[in-house]
């Protein structure tokens, strides 16, 4: 993922000068980025303070670092699945242990 030229208080502030009254246009010149990126800011972080942001953030990374445990515990689900579906003790081999036994 794309890291920011933008901290988040940085995006707060250019979000609170929008809502003060500064032509977006004029704003987005002023401190080089698209009116799309100010919308979307404006969609993602409209309304938030800096505790939310960053509150917001932490949530955003334990849900990427449970999706991620999550992957690796199906996988290894789906291995043991398959693991135990074959029939790894077959009849002759077990005689063959009981043997040596």
């Amino acid at each position: 993922m794309k890291k920011s030229r933008f901290t988040e208080p940085q995006i707060l502030a250019i979000l609170k000068q929008g809502e003060s009254g500064v032509p977006v246009p004029d704003l987005c010149r002023e401190h080089g980025i698209s009116n799309a990126t100010y919308y979307n800011w404006r969609s993602k972080y409209g309304g938030m303070d800096a505790s939310l942001m960053s509150e917001m953030k932490a949530m955003a990374e334990e849900n990427r670092r449970l999706k991620k445990m999550y992957a690796e515990m199906a996988m290894q689900n789906e291995l043991l699945k398959d693991a135990l579906g074959k029939n790894v003790w077959s009849a002759p081999s077990l005689q063959g242990i009981s043997g040596i036994v």
